[in-house]
């Protein structure tokens, strides 16, 4: 974890504040709020139901429920974290430069990324699957997406990858963001989307979608998504221990819930701690 340098001033600072707090000040909901002990996470802001930053400052969705979660378990208060936006090209690197004290961004654990950081978890299991129209009959399984426009975002394989495995003649529609395929799945002018079916599903779950699209169920891959700590972190088995008691007491299933039931998402039992499903 970052540890941080405390000036004269903010010790002055400190010792004013806790001054005040013990003569009965207005100060006692502030302390109450946060326990003074910061915590930097990472998380996407730009992902419905996973991780977003919403116009008025607030984050939602699924990995900040797990963040949040996790961060108590480790003495945190909501009021302790710092969050920051850690974009899929960037997770590594703010890792490595001690930027962030974790990461929680739908971040996959894969071989290569194993190398460079260390993972807890992993928390969910989803798999690649893609989003039609809820009208849309014509696609009940993977190789029905021949001869389909299906859509992705700009430097994702999730498409190429269908194109490649499942379907040859799927006809390939690249966006600059999901935001854009979704505008295109719901005119007609693209007829899938894919990428993981939790991102999918998160989406879908908007209020302003709802009723519009629908998953296709498919499992097309395994993404075992994973908390993100530097190399040799103490802080792995302690995420990992919180981890096990979300799923102990609840918190886990009601997360997912909240987050994705709007979109019939089916998430499966939580992954077993350690267990990265190939």
């Amino acid at each position: 974890m970052k540890l941080h340098k405390v000036t004269a001033t903010a010790a002055v600072t400190l010792v004013l504040s806790l001054t005040a707090v013990g003569c009965g000040s207005s100060g006692d909901t502030e302390m109450s709020s946060s326990s003074g002990k910061k915590i930097t996470i990472g998380i996407k802001f730009d992902q419905p139901g996973i991780g977003l930053k919403t116009p008025d400052g607030k984050y939602t969705g699924f990995d900040v429920d797990v963040a949040t979660y996790v961060a108590k378990q480790l003495g945190h208060s909501a009021g302790d974290i710092e969050w920051k936006e850690a974009k899929s090209a960037d997770r590594e690197s703010l890792l490595q430069r001690g930027d962030v004290d974790f990461i929680a961004a739908s971040y996959s654990i894969t071989p290569e990324r194993a190398k460079k950081v260390d993972f807890a978890g992993p928390y969910l299991l989803a798999h690649q699957d893609v989003l039609i129209r809820e009208d849309d009959n014509s696609i009940k399984k993977p190789s029905d997406l021949n001869n389909k426009k299906l859509c992705s975002v700009t430097g994702s394989t999730s498409a190429q990858n269908v194109k490649d495995r499942i379907a040859p003649k799927a006809q390939l529609q690249e966006y600059g963001g999901y935001s854009e395929c979704l505008t295109g799945l719901e005119n007609g002018v693209i007829d899938a989307l894919t990428t993981d079916n939790s991102i999918l599903a998160g989406y879908a779950a908007q209020p302003e979608f709802k009723g519009k699209f629908k998953l296709g169920g498919f499992k097309m891959s395994n993404e075992n998504y994973g908390i993100g700590v530097q190399k040799g972190s103490d802080l792995k088995p302690k995420i990992n221990k919180a981890l096990e008691e979300m799923v102990k007491d609840g918190s886990w299933a009601a997360a997912v819930k909240k987050n994705f039931g709007p979109a019939n998402f089916k998430s499966g039992p939580a992954p077993k701690i350690g267990v990265v499903v190939s």
